[in-house]
């Protein structure tokens, strides 16, 4: 498996737009802009080597087996989880070969559909069989639909190289700090600016976009002191920039992300948690993600709606 070869800051500029945005709670869809193949993604993942397990394909429901695909909801903008490749059109990244992944060991072949994040778990039983967009496992969310953990991933801030502005995540008034709009870092630093004011502190300033690549691609240029997202995709941001970014701080608030699988169809949630725990048990899963960058976040066990 390879990772996604480095790119220069230049490149990495001009593609992050189309390759670059866990706990997520994203709402956006990639912002266009053009790459050049060196941005692209390399093909991490070989559904073929993946055999169907007849046993746990029998669990399917009928409609589903019948059907032959997964219809998946996703927000391709939050690389490297899901994201559009540089065709403009096929969604890549480690959440997409993990649902690649589950499909292929019920025989199935996965239908990934580009979705606002806020839409997908609402959708979940109707439009789409299943969801997966870097979704932390939450109390919130497993009480609309079921989750089944699959990795665990926390938070982390990014700065720009030699962190200039010597910013300290333990010292946030009076800085400008970067975020996906609506993802739980989001939420994170609105309580946190809500702390300083009411400490008569200096302003903690939270500059929100659409997408992660604008919040990558805005700190690199120079007009945020820090951006703040899932530890996969600060890490990412710092391997796609070349080393224009860099991590700060401690990894904090690890948490699972989890596929979303209707409450209503359990018979399609058994079937996606013994998929997922076949996976995760002769080593696939891992592969996977290794191959994008981010080893030693799978799960041991693909757990039903874990406790916060």
């Amino acid at each position: 498996m390879r990772r996604l070869p480095a790119l220069t800051a230049a490149t990495a500029l001009t593609a992050a737009a189309l390759v670059l945005t866990a706990c997520t709670d994203a709402s956006q869809q990639p912002s266009g802009g053009t790459a050049s193949d060196e941005a692209g993604a390399e093909a991490s993942f070989d559904p073929s080597t993946v055999e169907v397990d007849d046993k746990i394909a029998a669990m399917l429901p009928k409609e589903i087996a019948d059907k032959g695909t997964l219809s998946v909801g996703s927000d391709t903008a939050y690389a490297p989880a899901e994201f559009i490749d540089v065709d403009g059109k096929t969604p890549v990244g480690f959440d997409i070969d993990t649902v690649t992944a589950v499909a292929a060991v019920l025989g199935l072949e996965a239908d990934v559909q580009t979705a606002a994040f806020d839409g997908i778990i609402p959708a979940i039983g109707s439009k789409y069989d299943l969801g997966i967009s870097a979704f932390t496992i939450t109390d919130e969310r497993t009480e609309q639909a079921n989750m089944i953990s699959y990795a665990v991933a926390g938070s982390q801030y990014g700065v720009a190289a030699g962190n200039p502005e010597g910013f300290d995540p333990e010292s946030l008034c009076g800085t400008t700090v970067g975020v996906q709009t609506s993802t739980i870092q989001d939420e994170e630093l609105t309580e946190a600016a809500k702390d300083c004011e009411k400490d008569g502190e200096e302003e903690l300033e939270v500059v929100r976009y659409e997408s992660q690549a604008d919040v990558t691609t805005n700190l690199v240029g120079g007009k945020l002191q820090a951006m703040y997202a899932d530890s996969p995709i600060t890490a990412y941001a710092v391997e796609q920039t070349s080393g224009e970014v860099e991590t700060v701080g401690e990894i904090n608030d690890a948490a699972p992300y989890g596929i979303v699988v209707s409450q209503d169809d359990e018979d399609l949630t058994d079937a996606v948690q013994a998929a997922l725990q076949k996976l995760i048990d002769d080593g696939t899963l891992e592969e996977i993600f290794a191959g994008w960058g981010s080893e030693d976040v799978v799960v041991d066990e693909a757990e039903l709606n874990p406790a916060e």
